[in-house]
């Protein structure tokens, strides 16, 4: 007896959703979400405006994207993900539907419901896509971890909300998280 064959989806899928529908494509599968809680919405708009204000003052090339953003990371058209922070530093990759290749620094901020997604699916994903940072934020254990890609692994560091955090992709950029409202 023949096995049943999971739907491969592609991009024109994914593109073909409602705008209202929040969902992931990855190696040809959806992924949907459920809408963010309000503890994450706060610190996606807190982390946001530092970063922004940092590029601003800076008059920097570099550009901030909160969710949702479109990244589609391979050129396969079978993975496009929304990260919660996405800081493009390389502007050709910018399209009118998001980002085209790996962003310099992503953010995911943790949802009850999908942890698993962010600490284990997505740091691999991104790693073998080449992003040169990446900060799961975890609201629940207050905790961030930090990852710097080091030529062909991460290198990880464990930090608090009461820590002051330095944004490696940046000579003179720390967050201090003591600074979050939550």
């Amino acid at each position: 007896m023949a096995m049943p064959q999971k739907q491969t989806y592609t991009e024109a899928d994914y593109y073909a959703l409602p705008e209202d529908v929040r969902a992931e494509l990855v190696d040809g599968q959806i992924y949907y979400q459920a809408a963010p809680s309000r503890v994450h919405q706060r610190i996606l708009g807190e982390l946001h405006t530092v970063i922004n204000n940092y590029i601003k003052s800076k008059a920097g090339f570099c550009e901030v994207y909160p969710a949702p953003f479109a990244v589609k990371l391979y050129e396969d058209k079978k993975t496009i993900v929304e990260p919660d922070i996405s800081v493009i530093c390389n502007r050709d990759k910018l399209t009118d539907r998001g980002c085209t290749g790996a962003p310099d620094w992503i953010i995911e901020i943790v949802s009850p419901g999908n942890s698993s997604h962010d600490y284990i699916r997505k740091l691999n994903l991104y790693a073998d896509a080449g992003v040169r940072e990446y900060w799961i934020v975890d609201p629940i254990t207050q905790t961030i971890l930090v990852y710097n890609l080091e030529e062909t692994h991460f290198q990880v560091g464990t930090h608090t909300f009461h820590d002051k955090i330095k944004a490696n992709i940046y000579d003179d950029l720390w967050i201090d998280f003591s600074d979050i409202r939550l």
